[in-house]
């Protein structure tokens, strides 16, 4: 499969496109630096510097590219929380939900690809006791909140458009290349290999629709909307 990943030299991106190539997949790789094409390239992706405000050259890029599926990566949070900065890149990271995704899945469409994986999270709910589904109401658009919210609803609302969209929940990361490189700091947690194999596997194992990745330890535990088990079948893991 020739897969057209936006956001390759992230922090799941640097993950998963080694297990993408290693699978047999041909992977064409996004990175608004030229400065980072080399390292794409070691990584085994075709690197592309394309920056995803810009609608007409994503386009051009993912046209180009000829891709069966496109895997939606991208973020923008430079600094950690309890930095200075945190606030900006939050912000930052909001637009690239907002206004990125519409370019990213317009250029897919333009390409005639039906099947995107994007990356969402799942500590999106009220505080409250027991366990959360896709069903579940995410918190108000306030506070510490008020811009990842509203952000969130607008990359998901926008893959699950497309034929085969299917939005990938994810808990926390920890692992190397994450602000927790050595344990989890927060909890629900979820290691950075499982949450790239996550995306690995939805290429070809995943039904259109929303799933959750909830935690790992580092296998991970996932649900359907209607709380089925996924885990094993998209995961490729244990429940726990």
């Amino acid at each position: 499969m020739r897969v057209f990943l936006a956001g390759a030299g992230g922090a799941i991106g640097r993950r998963l496109t080694p297990l993408l190539v290693t699978s047999g997949h041909r992977v064409v790789g996004t990175t608004r630096s030229a400065g980072k094409a080399d390292a794409l390239r070691a990584l085994g992706a075709e690197p592309v510097v394309v920056d995803v405000f810009d609608a007409d050259a994503l386009k051009r890029a993912v046209v180009a590219a000829k891709p069966d599926a496109v895997i939606h990566q991208l973020t923008d949070l430079p600094f950690a929380p309890g930095t200075p900065q945190y606030a900006e890149g939050l912000k930052r990271n909001a637009r690239v939900r907002i206004e990125g995704t519409p370019n990213l899945v317009a250029a897919a469409r333009a390409a005639g690809v039906r099947r995107m994986i994007a990356q969402s999270i799942a500590f999106i709910y009220p505080p409250g006791p027991g366990a959360r589904v896709e069903t579940d109401p995410m918190a108000p658009a306030e506070g510490a909140m008020a811009a990842t919210i509203p952000a969130v609803k607008a990359l998901e609302d926008a893959v699950l458009a497309m034929p085969e969209g299917i939005v990938l929940r994810y808990a926390y990361f920890y692992g190397p290349g994450t602000w927790a490189p050595d344990a989890p700091t927060r909890r629900p947690g979820i290691y950075i290999d499982a949450a790239a194999q996550a995306a690995a596997n939805a290429l070809t194992r995943g039904a259109p629709g929303t799933t959750m990745s909830a935690r790992t330890t580092p296998a991970c535990r996932a649900k359907k909307p209607n709380g089925t088990s996924v885990s094993t079948r998209i995961f490729g893991c244990d429940v726990h």
